[in-house]
């Protein structure tokens, strides 16, 4: 597939923001003593990362004007119901920030709803491609374990990154540890993930597709004389190569980096480490995001495999 990098980007900084919910939520749930200025900074960033993911979906769509079209299909698509699910979200956390803007004792109701929201809303965006029986890559329960537990990860790296900007260094012994805990899980889900899709036996083949039996089939030509939708839909043109060394970059700077960074932090009471766990961890997340789109393999590029 060829990855769009605006579905890249929502679902990069939407998973952050997700998981940094989810774990501002849990603390609160476990009577971990919050500072106030930082929940609403750190839910802040989470409502402003929310809103970018929103924006680069719009800028994924053809005619975003006929965007309210998309939750009519909610009963068949899980497409609709993750545009149903994700405004709700964004709704909860802002409620959840203006009441302790307001200093409105909330109880535990709203951090609560946060962290049922994010969980489903998790499990719409994964369903979107683990439903697509056709992709075998994504047609796996690696695909949801995957979207949660990155997103997971990077939400606990940026919320460690952020207490030590925000001057609340306490609160790294508790999101600290988990932080390295959920990313060194991620990474090694991430990792099967990859080796299974790089041994899979697709069920579609060649010869499958043209009923020509012969069992050396090779095509030569892509049978068009110029480029179409399909060929520029669902072809990355990245060479073996190069998928080779992003598929090991994204594990480096994405999972086993960050890890370590914050091991480091630790460890020797390092506040840089932090931050830096969280500026290698993005680019490692955005590789990861394009080479889950780019991996899977439509069936229909069994017909225009070779460019004339």
């Amino acid at each position: 597939m060829n990855p769009a990098f605006s579905v890249v980007i929502f679902t990069v900084v939407a998973g952050a923001a997700q998981g940094m919910v989810v774990a501002l939520a849990l603390a609160c749930l476990a009577g971990l003593a919050l500072a106030p200025s930082f929940l609403c900074t750190a839910l802040f960033v989470a409502e402003a990362l929310l809103l970018i993911g929103l924006g680069a979906s719009f800028a994924h769509l053809g005619r975003p004007g006929r965007a309210w079209r998309a939750v009519l299909m909610w009963r068949t698509s899980w497409l609709s119901r993750e545009v149903i699910v994700l405004p709700a979200f964004i709704g909860i956390v802002a409620l959840w920030w203006l009441a302790l803007y307001r200093g409105i004792d909330n109880s535990m109701l709203l951090p609560a709803a946060a962290i049922a929201a994010a969980a489903l809303l998790w499990y719409c965006t994964a369903m979107i491609y683990a439903c697509l029986r056709f992709i075998e890559e994504w047609a796996q329960p690696l695909t949801l374990v995957n979207f949660a537990l990155t997103g997971l990860s990077s939400g606990l790296v940026l919320t460690c990154a952020l207490a030590v900007l925000a001057g609340q260094p306490q609160l790294l012994q508790a999101f600290g540890p988990a932080g390295v805990a959920v990313t060194a899980v991620a990474g090694i889900t991430r990792s099967l993930a990859l080796r299974r899709n790089a041994l899979l036996k697709h069920k579609s083949t060649l010869q499958s597709a043209t009923g020509i039996r012969a069992p050396q089939l090779a095509q030569t030509s892509m049978g068009m004389s110029a480029g179409s939708f399909n060929t520029r839909e669902f072809f990355h043109r990245a060479g073996p190569a190069s998928m080779k060394h992003l598929k090991r970059a994204l594990i480096v700077l994405g999972f086993a980096v960050p890890a370590a960074l914050l091991l480091w932090g630790l460890a020797a009471a390092s506040s840089i480490a932090f931050v830096l766990a969280w500026a290698v961890q993005v680019p490692g997340l955005v590789a990861d995001r394009w080479m889950f789109f780019a991996q899977a393999r439509h069936p229909q590029n069994l017909y225009y495999q070779v460019v004339s």
